[in-house]
């Protein structure tokens, strides 16, 4: 697991109740373009918390970039999300 990935996985964790989680670093699929010369990476997550019952989207990406913080501006380009409520 990359470094990032870790952190990512830590920082999601710490923020919010975590039933499911997936980090997918699609960095490779970016060779060349703009947002990746300046070494900031391309993700793609799935994630379930509790914390995102009866939310909309919007409000989860919230709380995912919330989590996040720092990392949005200095370790990531691009995060595509994929936020849900646990399945009971």
């Amino acid at each position: 697991m990359s470094q990032r990935i870790q952190k990512m996985t830590e920082l999601l964790h710490a923020a919010l109740t975590v039933k499911d989680l997936n980090i997918e670093d699609q960095s490779h699929l970016h060779a060349g373009h703009a947002g990746a010369k300046d070494g900031r990476g391309h993700y793609a997550l799935t994630i379930s918390a509790d914390e995102f019952t009866g939310l909309r989207q919007l409000r989860c990406h919230q709380l995912i970039y919330q989590a996040l913080g720092d990392m949005m501006q200095t370790d990531i380009h691009a995060l595509a999300i994929k936020a849900s409520e646990p399945k009971a």
